[in-house]
């Protein structure tokens, strides 16, 4: 099963739009003159300066939705647990999954007789729902043989603030490798489209220099602070030593 991301729809000029937000809140000129007069320098400018300082409001006025597919239901459990998002997933109770292609853990993949016994146990799965379907039982309850391996579907909407703190969170190497994998490329594609927003998204290490989790032989720490610039809590400490 192969993990695939399509950024479907974003606002229009999501960057201006934040841009023009933001200077509404200073400015006696309606957000309206703001948006069509901002050159691009000025919404970078004012982009940063409003990202450093903290003031992120205005960035939820631009929203981005993605399509993904080939994540296990494992990892769309952490997906729906970020709150500030839209969400429309695969239904098993009215798609049937008679034939299945279950995503399998690289750990199970590279180990022979994990993967085997791995595969056995999913096929034994993937028998009884068969066959609880073919004696009339139906898909809603079928349904409750299937495991957590079983792939699925899912629409994501969410705001660019929101995202900035799903990619500090998702993005971290502690996070679990599946929905690390999906935050990744879910950055990767919003890059493209908002560059000053999400130019340095990432996890707090990247973001704000510190490590909540305290992991600071983390590789990712190790990299960005190995020559001792790490500036801020226990982890500046830590990366001066």
């Amino acid at each position: 099963m192969v993990l695939k991301v399509t950024l479907l729809s974003y606002t229009p000029d999501p960057e201006r739009v934040a841009a023009a937000a933001a200077r509404q809140c200073y400015s006696k000129f309606s957000a309206t003159k703001a948006y069509r007069d901002l050159s691009p320098e000025d919404i970078s400018r004012l982009l940063k300066k409003i990202i450093s300082s903290g003031h992120l409001s205005v960035l939820e006025h631009a929203s981005f939705t993605f399509s993904i597919d080939g994540i296990s239901r494992a990892c769309s459990h952490q997906l729906v647990r970020h709150r500030i998002a839209s969400y429309s997933q695969q239904s098993q109770r009215y798609v049937r999954l008679e034939e299945i292609e279950f995503v399998v853990p690289e750990s199970v993949s590279k180990d022979d007789e994990a993967r085997r016994v791995f595969v056995e146990g999913l096929e034994r799965c993937r028998s009884a729902y068969k066959f609880l379907l073919e004696r009339g039982i139906p898909a809603e309850d079928a349904r409750y043989v299937l495991p957590q391996a079983s792939p699925t579907k899912i629409v994501v909407t969410m705001n660019a603030r929101s995202l900035l703190n799903f990619f500090e969170l998702r993005c971290c190497l502690s996070a679990q490798w599946e929905i690390r994998a999906l935050a990744e490329e879910m950055l990767s594609l919003v890059k493209g489209v908002a560059p000053t927003i999400f130019g340095c998204a990432g996890p707090f290490c990247v973001t704000r220099k510190t490590c909540p989790e305290k992991k600071y032989d983390c590789p990712k720490w190790v990299e960005l602070y190995k020559s001792g610039t790490a500036s801020s809590g226990n982890g500046g400490a830590y990366a001066n030593q």
